[in-house]
């Protein structure tokens, strides 16, 4: 029997290298995030993603990966990470971990060897061009600090391929034993004790740029259920968290018939979300899923406000970019990156407002899928625009009013990232400590969120649809699954409304179970629904369900 417990996860992710110090000497490790495990599983989620905590240079937050067998000496050792996971499972929470197999750091051993001599076999593990191919400066996913995706190395005598950083060199996955290297290094964490895996830039690891004459690449997508065959067969119940970011006449190519990937993420759900808080004006977001492609029975989509990078918004008009930043009042000198996205979190887009933030994430939980929270959402912390790029939000852990907000005990100059120290979002004034203690804060709003989502296993479960209202700003929607059947209803405007829900039966009552403020309970027959602006009401329909 199939175990597809992801269908009603709630997935939060983290860097280790940020979270928690445990040893004082300024950088996040293993021990300081089991000694947080208590603190996570209070959230009620019950996934733990972990960002890249391989050995590397580090100079891409860890995406640059040296070693794909151990475990950075900064965060810890193996030893640890078993720890971590044993401890994990003892509280009900599972781990994935991020499969970064789309390329290696330039100091990876396979490369170095590669370019040492042309005979060994690591030679065909990365792809390689006599002259410099003329599209080389096409394709460039980091403008602005990419110059081209070919590079010369002197050693090697001829260019790679690199979709990133001329420091990442591309993979040849059309190479058989680059297939069979990614397949240890999965079978490896897995007997470590992970569920899954967050795999990077699933386009880019099945590209043909280089290698388009190969036999063995004639279907990269293929290579997809491969992926997914061999986790089936090491371990039945682990996963495949995919970040796709391609258009909707593509994606469904990575479900396939529920054989590829089980979930990928909503870039289109994310952006048409951002675009109707903007507005406030629903509509957007209703365009946004109903182009999406309905996943596979064992397929889901992962709904998300914030992850660990920009704010990408490459679906959208370059009109509808411009109306985000003026109508969230951006600067985009400062904000915009990469020609395609913003590096903020979500609360300084929102004018730190109370009631537009416990809406974006009440939506987020509603939505038709698997909601992921990246750290530090769940306390609405801020961003630091002095760091580069996608720094900016990716900030220690504010845990406490103390010293480097309860972070490390070291020397602020000797912490891996600054924390934020000042203004609304420093950790003076916000952290977990101060928010614990206060029971209208928004850590204690999202445990209780958190909770009812878990108690309405139809938002993850269950088939789905719109329901039409009289109010463009308002977004309703209805889940069922088995016997129950779960309305939530959001108003994206800051004026009050009633809406009416053309639903159907008139005479089921509608059970209050989450809302913004205490209203009025409905009615039996009527449908006439009270929300204040920015408000949100979640309903049970027929019965409590506990």
């Amino acid at each position: 029997m199939l175990d597809l417990w992801y269908k009603d996860a709630v997935i939060y992710c983290l860097d280790v290298e940020i979270y928690m110090d445990g040893n004082g000497d300024g950088v996040g490790d293993f021990v300081g995030l089991i000694d947080r495990l208590d603190y996570i599983a209070g959230l009620g989620v019950n996934c733990i993603w972990l960002m890249p905590f391989y050995p590397s240079p580090n100079r891409d937050n860890g995406y640059d990966i040296t070693d794909y067998y151990s475990v950075d000496q900064r965060l810890g050792t193996l030893g640890d990470f078993v720890e971590f996971t044993r401890q994990a499972g003892q509280r009900g929470l599972r781990v994935i971990v991020d499969l970064v197999v789309n390329h290696t750091s330039i100091d990876h051993p396979w490369f170095q060897a590669a370019c040492q001599d042309k005979n060994s076999k690591y030679r065909d593990y990365y792809v390689w061009a006599e002259e410099k191919p003329e599209n080389a400066e096409e394709g460039i996913i980091f403008p602005g600090y990419q110059d081209s995706t070919w590079t010369y190395n002197e050693s090697a005598g001829a260019y790679y391929f690199h979709r990133f950083y001329e420091h990442q060199a591309d993979l040849n996955v059309a190479n058989p034993q680059v297939r069979e290297e990614i397949y240890k290094v999965m079978g490896f964490w897995l007997q470590m004790g992970v569920s899954g895996f967050r795999v990077d830039a699933v386009p880019f690891l099945i590209e043909l740029e280089g290698i388009k004459d190969t036999a063995e690449a004639k279907d990269p997508l293929l290579f997809l259920k491969e992926i997914r065959d061999f986790l089936s067969w090491r371990r039945g119940d682990a996963i495949v968290l995919a970040e796709v970011n391609e258009p909707m006449d593509k994606i469904a190519d990575y479900f396939g018939n529920g054989d590829r990937m089980q979930l990928l993420f909503s870039f289109m759900g994310n952006q048409t979300l951002t675009l109707a808080m903007a507005r406030e004006d629903a509509r957007p977001l209703i365009n946004g899923l109903k182009i999406q492609p309905q996943p596979p029975d064992v397929g889901q989509w992962a709904y998300f406000v914030r992850n660990h990078d920009e704010l990408t918004l490459d679906k959208l008009s370059d009109e509808e970019q411009d109306e985000i930043l003026q109508r969230f009042n951006q600067d985009k000198d400062q904000v915009w990156v990469f020609d395609r996205g913003i590096r903020r979190r979500f609360p300084p887009l929102l004018d730190n407002d109370p009631r537009r933030i416990r809406l974006v994430y009440s939506l987020m939980l509603t939505l038709p899928g698997t909601p992921v929270l990246f750290y530090g959402e769940e306390i609405g912390m801020g961003d630091d625009l002095s760091l580069e790029a996608r720094d900016a939000l990716r900030t220690p852990m504010q845990w406490s009013d103390q010293k480097n907000g309860g972070f490390s005990t070291a020397d602020p100059e000797a912490l891996v990232r600054s924390v934020i120290d000042e203004g609304p979002y420093g950790y003076q004034q916000l952290n977990v400590i101060n928010q614990r203690r206060d029971s209208e804060s928004l850590l204690n709003w999202m445990e209780r969120a958190i909770r009812m989502r878990k108690e309405c296993p139809e938002f993850g479960w269950g088939s789905w649809e719109i329901i039409d209202t009289d109010n463009s700003a308002v977004f309703a929607h209805r889940c069922q699954w088995k016997d129950g059947t779960v309305i939530a209803i959001h108003n994206l405007s800051r004026e009050a409304c009633v809406v009416t829900l053309k639903l159907d039966d008139k005479t089921t009552p509608l059970i209050d179970l989450l809302d913004d403020q205490p209203y009025e309970s409905i009615q039996q027959g009527s449908h006439d629904i009270q929300l204040e602006g920015y408000g949100y009401r979640w309903f049970r329909v027929g019965s409590f369900h506990l």
